[in-house]
């Protein structure tokens, strides 16, 4: 195995993973706000799920988002 290309391509992944997943997240907030479903003070809990089948790996992260 090769650890340079290895460690790269994971982070490569977890850059792509967070830099999408933010911005799903603001559009999804700003609608919700838009909708009055969420008035923009809320605390919200965020669960990201990270697997890889073909390790039989589950790696799971929970936190919370306070908008205030």
């Amino acid at each position: 195995m090769n650890e340079e290309i290895f460690n790269n391509a994971i982070r490569k992944l977890l850059k792509q993973v967070g830099i999408t997943s933010q911005q799903e997240i603001e559009k999804a907030v700003q609608a919700a706000i838009d909708a009055g479903s969420l008035q923009g003070n809320e605390t919200l809990h965020a669960r990201v799920d990270v697997r890889i089948e073909e390790l039989d790996m589950h790696h799971e992260i929970e936190a919370e988002i306070p908008l205030e």
